[in-house]
């Protein structure tokens, strides 16, 4: 398997509009394993569009708990399962994303018991194997190394950033964060970064297209994210290889394209620089 990163979906925030990306999810493919980060809403096609069968995830990771990063683990573990999943799946996430798990095995209970009874399916509860996550644990997954980082997204606690490591290469996802010092000793020397970036210039214009949110929501999205610049400078002092920014507020907004993106970066980053797509494939 060729080391690879594939950008399911680069948007920041729940909603989607005409000319959006789409929610947030990261494919890492390296060591041998095939790794989600996060299931924001499209997911399931997404990953179907890549040629990669639901059923052949080795691990699913949640980073934490707003609901473009896990609005669509349940259906697509469900739909996994009527795809013919008949292996356990690790999945890790905050403590409290059991509380979503056990609510979607609820919410499909009749479904789920009428597959079993009519079809014969092993019982999905069964098929899952749910870990908490904190910060400062080390997972190992087959040959793949990940540490973990709690970064700075409030109010949301806990809120992680990834680290994957197969003895060759090293990648790093900041997850949702506020700029944080933390974060370049954990990237350090890493092949690829992965960050999510903002543009405060952009802010006003994203939330005249959210009417029914207030000032809360501006002060929200100012303090839990990075400026561009702020990932650019994150990555020339972790002295990373390529930097590739996802996970944009604003995403899909008349006026900020790609070249907006990277004059922002450049004032602190002169490297490898990607601006994420939907569906852009990263070998690294």
């Amino acid at each position: 398997m060729t080391d690879i990163i594939t950008l399911l979906g680069v948007k920041g925030g729940p909603a989607i509009r005409p000319g959006s990306n789409m929610p947030t999810a990261t494919l890492v493919e390296m060591g041998g394993q095939r790794i989600l980060v996060d299931a924001g809403l499209g997911v399931s096609r997404s990953l179907c569009a890549q040629g990669v069968a639901l059923t052949a995830l080795d691990a699913i990771i949640i980073t934490h708990l707003h609901s473009d990063h896990y609005l669509e683990l349940g259906p697509l573990l469900h739909t996994a399962w009527t795809a013919g999943l008949n292996r356990t799946v690790p999945v890790y996430g905050p403590p409290r994303l059991s509380h979503y798990w056990q609510a979607f095995l609820t919410s499909m209970e009749d479904d789920i018991r009428l597959r079993i009874e009519d079809e014969g399916r092993p019982d999905l509860a069964g098929l899952v194997d749910l870990h908490p996550l904190a910060s400062d644990d080390v997972i190992t997954l087959g040959d793949v190394r990940m540490d973990v980082l709690e970064n700075h997204h409030p109010p949301v606690v806990p809120s992680f950033a990834l680290r994957f490591d197969d003895g060759a290469k090293r990648v790093v996802l900041s997850g949702d964060t506020a700029p944080i010092p933390e974060m370049v000793d954990f990237a350090r020397g890493a092949d690829l970064l992965v960050h999510e970036a903002m543009l405060v210039e952009g802010v006003d214009a994203l939330l005249a297209k959210t009417p029914n949110g207030d000032d809360r929501l501006k002060t929200h999205i100012l303090r839990s994210h990075t400026p561009a610049a702020e990932a650019g400078r994150i990555a020339a002092e972790a002295g990373v290889g390529m930097l590739v920014l996802n996970h944009f507020v604003p995403d899909g907004l008349p006026g900020y394209g790609a070249e907006m993106w990277k004059a922002a970066v450049r004032q602190t980053w002169q490297g490898d620089l990607v601006i994420g797509e939907d569906g852009m494939q990263i070998p690294f």
